[in-house]
């Protein structure tokens, strides 16, 4: 993943900075590693929830949260999945999610999470890849590849529209781009952007 954090990084350099200053209490929601804290956790001031259904996440995560200068009491790890996050309603002033809808078992109900726990007016900021148009040699290479991907990447579908289903959740606002990366492969195109409650 490390080349394609190199080449997304430009992305979510320009999304993140959507939260400095802004973003007191934010959710990660399918935090992994922690690849994206050093983005926008590096505020004094900002708490950070960060929900990973996989356990053996935290350790990394925390490493992940002291090397982008967050302070350890502000730093929660909560072993959870999306469809139920343990947070209180509108508790959150921005949720993050990038290459987390392709595995959760129920989008639509994640994306009712990400809404019952943002604040009025909460961005929801996301980074995902969708499925390749219908007809296309991609499309066709994913539907074929995408029940090994789903045993060998933690149920990582190739195929879902979750563009579309970001876009049906009912945000207030909603800025969705897409981009095609190189270094991606069958995980393309990818959808980015930001979205209000």
């Amino acid at each position: 993943m490390k080349s394609y954090e190199a080449e997304i990084s430009a992305y979510k350099s320009q999304l993140f900075s959507n939260l400095r200053g802004k973003a007191k209490k934010v959710l990660e929601i399918g935090i992994g590693t922690g690849p994206n804290l050093k983005y926008y956790a590096g505020d004094a001031d900002v708490e950070v929830f960060g929900v990973d259904p996989n356990g053996k996440m935290e350790k990394y995560a925390h490493e992940a949260a002291k090397a982008a200068g967050l302070l350890p009491a502000n730093f929660n790890f909560i072993q959870a999945v999306g469809e139920a996050i343990p947070l209180n309603d509108a508790s959150v002033d921005a949720v993050i999610g990038t290459l987390v809808l392709c595995s959760v078992a129920d989008v639509n109900q994640t994306l009712q999470e990400v809404k019952r726990v943002l604040r009025p007016g909460g961005a929801y900021v996301f980074v995902e890849h969708v499925a390749a148009k219908d007809g296309t040699l991609l499309r066709f290479v994913q539907n074929v590849v995408d029940p090994l991907q789903q045993t060998l990447a933690d149920g990582c579908h190739l195929t879902r529209e979750t563009g579309k289903k970001i876009f049906e959740a009912g945000f207030s606002t909603l800025d969705l781009n897409t981009a095609f990366l190189s270094n991606a492969a069958f995980i393309n195109p990818q959808v980015y952007g930001i979205a209000t409650r």
